[in-house]
């Protein structure tokens, strides 16, 4: 077997030209003395035509040919002589074969090999080998690799030294749960797989590599959703000797790569800033969607005194009140879906949602009998409504409950109005919280990691102010999703100590966790940061799709179960007792 070329990369210019193609039967058509046959690779299509009276053994093995059969065809080039097809890359030509092979035979498929297919998902799943066979979805995966590509290329023309860090490490969990491995030869002992190559690469820059980049492997044993999986590929980079604005640069120089090279696409740069507060204040996120607007406003002070409770209580208990104008909104916004709005601002915590409605009969409002008719005014005026709009409101004690919910309802609404959102919106989302406030435990976690370096004016706030106190992190956010998250490190002993003991470890426990960072950083640790950048996301986002099993080849389901290969699975007990570990069934 020698194959010349590709199906989908036939040309005019090989008109007249024997080659030879090999792949799949997308389907056969008899026409009596003419059989025509669609084989299709990953470039694409080419149609095959085979006449019973130029080379009969060549006809006879296509007339018992069927879809999914593997085929080689050896040929001419011709010009069609029949319709042409002008959706299709080779749709003016076609191969007169002389020669076919049947590499495979092929059952029925249990559903179609076609583009955007409507086909169950978990039928799919279950068949990913087929799946993966449809041109979208081969696609996908093919752009991924040129995203992959382009980020090598990237960075080690910056200088950057590509070093695989360990995929078996200990067990530090923080945040998500460890994916766990038990050890063979230290019986009761368990690697974890890791959640990020974070302390490693750490170690990477006290060992003077300077700056380091890995396409790398992370794992997190929680709940996933449609823009998650358990297990995932991160774009990994550390720099030494830097601050902020160094790693924000290599960072915007690479999506300016990334845009051009796969999407061409030019971004311009630099690309714009909102600290977290005005994140949150203006979109009620911190990986806000900017390609639309709806932005949030303050009408705390107009509602301090009013009539109200609802509001003025709220003021009085130290939070807001807060809301967003859906403009047009009266038609799609009925208060049957108003209702529905209102009840996903309590399932989100918000005690309940307020609002007015301008339709042509007349302002409707939930809370008017309330208000004087100069606070209404003023709260018309302060969310620009007019004829046609409907305003949101969401009172609370807590700021955080108040911005939470109307961020999620922006988006809710943005939904069922249809609001344009096309385009690609990229921003830095800096100087994030550095501490967090964790209702359920009642104690103060780090927002991101505890590596991350507190701003220099925030020090001495970190034991007396902990709300005070933001962060030399930042995130990378496209249309609403973060793409990256990094932050510049603590590389002072006697800092990440304090910092420590304000999250609740003591020196004991901190050494057992992290000691061996500790102790490099003993040695000479020069300033470093960096980031990771979800790969996922990233071809996810670019490609316009809203799930990462659209762009991961064997991808989990909710579950956390690949129904392809039905894993995970059971171990035999011979297995188990080889690592001297029990299953205990909950009853």
């Amino acid at each position: 077997m020698r194959r010349t070329d590709y199906c989908g990369n036939i040309t005019p210019e090989q008109i007249g030209q024997e080659v030879t193609v090999c792949g799949w039967v997308q389907r056969q058509r008899d026409l009596g003395g003419l059989i025509f046959i669609d084989l299709r690779d990953r470039t694409g299509l080419v149609q095959l035509q085979f006449d019973e009276s130029v080379q009969k053994e060549a006809f006879d093995t296509a007339f018992s040919v069927r879809g999914e059969y593997v085929l080689e065809a050896t040929g001419t080039v011709v010009r069609r002589g029949g319709a042409v097809n002008e959706n299709l890359k080779t749709g003016m030509l076609e191969i007169l074969v002389r020669r076919v092979k049947v590499w495979s035979k092929a059952k029925t498929p249990p559903f179609e090999i076609v583009e955007n297919s409507n086909v169950n998902e978990e039928l799919r799943l279950k068949y990913r080998y087929l799946d993966l066979r449809r041109p979208d979805l081969q696609g996908n995966i093919l752009m991924r690799h040129r995203i992959t590509k382009i980020t090598r290329d990237y960075f080690d023309e910056n200088g950057f030294i590509e070093i695989e860090t360990p995929m078996l490490m200990k067990s530090t969990p923080e945040g998500a749960r460890d994916y766990l491995v038990p050890s063979r030869v230290h019986p009761g002992s368990f690697y974890a797989l890791p959640q990020s190559p974070q302390i490693y690469k750490q170690l990477c820059m006290v060992a003077g590599f300077d700056r380091y980049m890995q396409i790398a492997r992370c794992f997190r044993d929680e709940d996933l959703r449609a823009d998650r999986q358990p297990e995932f590929t991160q774009i990994d980079l550390e720099m030494s000797f830097v601050e902020m604005e160094d790693v924000l640069a290599i960072g915007e120089g690479f999506m300016e790569r990334l845009f051009q090279e796969a999407l061409g696409e030019k971004l311009t740069l630099p690309l714009p800033r909102l600290t977290y507060k005005e994140a949150m204040e203006r979109y009620g996120s911190d990986k806000p969607d900017t390609r639309f607007g709806m932005e949030l406003f303050d009408i705390s002070d107009i509602a301090r005194e009013c009539g109200f409770s609802v509001f003025s209580g709220a003021v009085a208990a130290g939070g807001s009140v807060r809301g967003f104008n859906a403009k047009g909104g009266a038609a799609a916004l009925t208060r049957k879906e108003i209702d529905k709005l209102t009840e996903h601002a309590r399932g989100i915590g918000a005690k309940g949602l307020a609002f007015i409605r301008w339709t042509p009969d007349g302002v409707t409002c939930s809370f008017g009998k309330f208000m004087k008719d100069e606070e209404m005014q003023a709260i018309l005026s302060r969310a620009g409504a007019e004829e046609g709009d409907v305003v949101l409101f969401v009172a609370d004690g807590k700021n955080s409950v108040v911005l939470n919910t109307l961020g999620a309802l922006r988006l809710l609404a943005a939904d069922k109005l249809q609001v344009e959102r096309s385009g690609y919106q990229l921003l830095w989302i800096t100087e994030f919280p550095f501490f967090d406030w964790d209702e359920e435990s009642r104690s103060w976690v780090a927002m991101h990691h505890p590596f991350t370096a507190p701003m220099d004016e925030c020090l001495p706030y970190l034991e007396t102010d902990k709300a005070r106190v933001r962060a030399k992190a930042y995130d990378l956010v496209l249309n609403g999703v973060e793409l990256a998250s990094g932050s510049i490190r603590i590389t002072d002993p006697a800092l990440q100590g304090r910092v420590f003991d304000m999250l609740g470890l003591s020196e004991e426990e901190a050494h057992r966790k992290f000691g061996f960072l500790l102790d490099a950083f003993q040695y000479g640790a020069p300033p470093h940061g960096g980031m990771g950048l979800g790969l996922d996301r990233l071809v996810m986002q670019l490609l316009g799709l809203r799930n990462l099993r659209d762009v991961v080849p064997f991808p989990k389901v909710q579950n956390a179960s690949e129904l392809m290969s039905d894993c995970p699975s059971e171990v035999s007990e011979e297995q188990l007792r080889e690592l001297g570990i029990a299953v205990v069934r909950e009853n």
